[in-house]
């Protein structure tokens, strides 16, 4: 009777403590915001404030992250929700990357991530926002800013996600992609005053290069307002357009005037222009988003290009655009050792190339905009 008593008080112990894991399981997962996968808005006003709370008694500083997508608003309407639900997924996971195990991190908009970092004074946050913005400038799939505010003692939330709500929007109106912090103004966007003197200098180290950037601008623009591209992203692939060749301004003149073509080798010494290029443009403050489309303007559709082989989507969608624009002024134009493509034959390339090379649908806006723009010549290739 006694043994049969002690099995069933074990039996009934394990049936509740397997009842308050799944019930402490289920509190977890409502807390959680499915699609970030980090803290709900109710679940990190609790859990932000208890840890201010906890620095506050140490005597301990505080810091607050708040982080907005660039653009997302663009981005929704551009290529649906879901593509908005994997930008902030994709933000909040590099982010989940960067914080330590006692800061809380979670959702508190649409497109706003916040992080508080207990302990941490103004440079550790300042690190990790900076960070942020770097890498994604780099990898994509979207830029950030990011607004810093620093607890004064206080402990208060609400006042934390004020002041770094104020410091953010000013990031966000000095063009985006930047950090802004207590006591310092972000960066303006770089003035087209900056880009200008850079296009100013590549015009100088070969005329031709110049000229051919201007051409492929006027391309690059089209074709980014067909594919109903916001102003903004239209501005970025249209200095992306104008600078994509700024790398070859360290190409040796032997390789860069040679009137025939390359060799094998003077073709890899040419290649590193792309990544030339991006190095000179993410000195320039602001114009991370551009300098990673300039490097990325020779990989091909399928994969095959350089420098790191992307391939598709993974693609910025400015490089893409620029490539096909690049390409087709390249082919219409006189060279010393061959004549001009008439625009009909280019375009027949173009086509040709169309998902290898090239991105289909930057092929079809292009062509579209060629077409319409001149009739004829499409008139007479369709004919022959």
């Amino acid at each position: 009777m006694f043994t049969e008593s002690r099995r069933l008080r074990d039996e009934l112990r394990t049936t509740h403590a397997r009842i308050a894991a799944l019930e402490a399981e289920r509190n977890d997962y409502l807390r959680k915001d499915r699609r970030a996968g980090v803290l709900t808005l109710d679940a990190f006003r609790e859990a932000a404030a208890a840890a201010l709370r906890g620095s506050q008694r140490r005597g301990e500083p505080a810091a607050l992250v708040l982080v907005d997508i660039d653009g997302f608003k663009a981005l929704n309407g551009r290529r649906g929700a879901k593509a908005g639900d994997e930008a902030l997924a994709a933000v909040a996971s590099r982010l989940r990357e960067l914080v330590r195990g006692g800061d809380v991190l979670g959702r508190t908009g649409a497109d706003e991530l916040a992080v508080v970092m207990p302990g941490a004074n103004l440079a550790g946050a300042r690190g990790v926002a900076e960070r942020l913005v770097a890498i994604l400038e780099q990898t994509g799939p979207v830029t950030v800013s990011a607004g810093i505010a620093v607890d004064g003692g206080t402990g208060q939330l609400d006042g934390l996600m004020a002041d770094a709500s104020a410091i953010l929007e000013r990031a966000r109106i000095a063009g985006g992609g930047r950090v802004g912090a207590p006591g310092r103004q972000p960066s303006v966007e770089p003035s087209r005053g900056a880009i200008g003197a850079l296009a100013l200098a590549l015009s100088e180290r070969d005329r031709g290069t110049g000229e051919h950037a201007e051409q492929v601008v006027a391309l690059a623009g089209a074709v980014a307002r067909r594919l109903n591209l916001d102003g903004e992203d239209v501005e970025r692939i249209a200095a992306a357009a104008l600078l994509h060749d700024i790398g070859k301004v360290a190409i040796p003149d032997s390789i860069l005037s040679k009137p025939g073509a390359l060799n094998d080798e003077e073709w890899s010494v040419m290649r590193e222009h792309s990544v030339i290029g991006e190095r000179i443009l993410r000195a320039v403050p602001g114009l991370g988003p551009v300098a990673r489309m300039v490097r990325h303007g020779h990989e091909n559709f399928d994969g095959s290009g350089y420098p790191d082989g992307l391939r598709g989507d993974e693609i910025p969608l400015g490089s893409r655009i620029v490539l096909a624009c690049d390409a087709f002024d390249a082919m219409t134009s006189e060279r010393p050792y061959r004549e001009a493509m008439s625009q009909a034959d280019a375009i027949a390339e173009l086509e040709a190339k169309s998902g290898t090379q090239f991105d289909p649908r930057v092929v079809a806006a292009l062509v579209g905009y060629l077409v319409d723009r001149t009739p004829v010549d499409y008139a007479a290739r369709t004919a022959a």
